[in-house]
């Protein structure tokens, strides 16, 4: 074997193995006191989002995929629904702030995109990142607390597993 393939193989292998080491929030947990940017380049402090009511932070890899655009237009879709019983939604990914712009413009999302491209948000939930892209997860905080979370999120069914958890609580 070359030194080329060796380092390729090395390379390749420490590319897919990398990922953040963090464990996720357990249930209990308060929500990180973390900042971010939204898609209209405004810093948003999710702690003081989740101080009162319901948030819910959902993770995905990279806007407008396949996969995410479901994921987001599975919440944009019920939000009115999610609205009446007090849900504040907040998507992250690694993108940049203009990648969110697009991605809520394109798709009219309700909810704010938080562009988290140095991982600050990532990192502070313990969510996997696979080749500098964040694992698919779901976070529900109630008053601050960590009350759900979905660590195998849905795509197209990401509100309605939202919703069925908020139904066992009523």
């Amino acid at each position: 074997m070359s030194f080329f393939t060796k380092s390729l193989n090395a390379l390749t292998a420490g590319v897919f193995a990398a990922k953040s080491t963090a464990e996720p929030l357990v249930e209990g947990a308060e929500m990180p006191a973390v900042s971010q940017k939204n898609q209209d380049d405004q810093s948003v402090n999710l702690a003081v989002s989740a101080a009162s009511g319901y948030v819910m932070v959902y993770f995905y890899p990279k806007s407008d995929t396949p996969g995410c655009t479901k994921q987001a237009c599975s919440l944009r879709d019920s939000f009115a629904i999610l609205t009446e019983k007090g849900v504040k939604v907040f998507g992250v990914s690694m993108d940049s702030v203009k990648a969110q712009k697009a991605f809520k413009d394109k798709f009219k999302l309700p909810f704010e995109l938080l562009a988290d491209a140095d991982g600050t948000v990532v990192t502070a939930f313990g969510v996997p990142k696979i080749m500098g892209f964040a694992k698919r997860q779901a976070f529900l905080f109630k008053d601050g607390k960590l009350v759900w979370r979905d660590l195998a999120a849905s795509t197209s069914q990401q509100a309605a597993d939202v919703l069925e958890h908020l139904a066992g609580k009523s």
